[in-house]
């Protein structure tokens, strides 16, 4: 029986060294860039989520809705 195929983890791998690059190699400096980039991606994220749960549409459904109907 064949082992499974590993799944390719290289674009993590040059994710990884990019951000590790972006701070210079300092590991401290690039866990605290991600922590923060997450932060603000969840709080993006709860923003959106009251938005719609107050009946809005965001901007992006709103075009790609145009679109569809023309």
């Amino acid at each position: 029986m064949p082992a499974p195929a590993l799944p390719d983890n290289s674009h993590y791998e040059q994710a990884c060294d990019q951000a590790i690059a972006m701070c210079d190699g300092n590991l401290r400096s690039t866990i605290r860039a991600l922590i923060m980039a997450n932060e603000y991606l969840e709080a993006e994220l709860e923003e959106l989520r009251a938005a719609i749960s107050a009946g809005c549409i965001p901007e992006t459904s709103r075009s790609k809705m145009r679109s569809s109907a023309a």
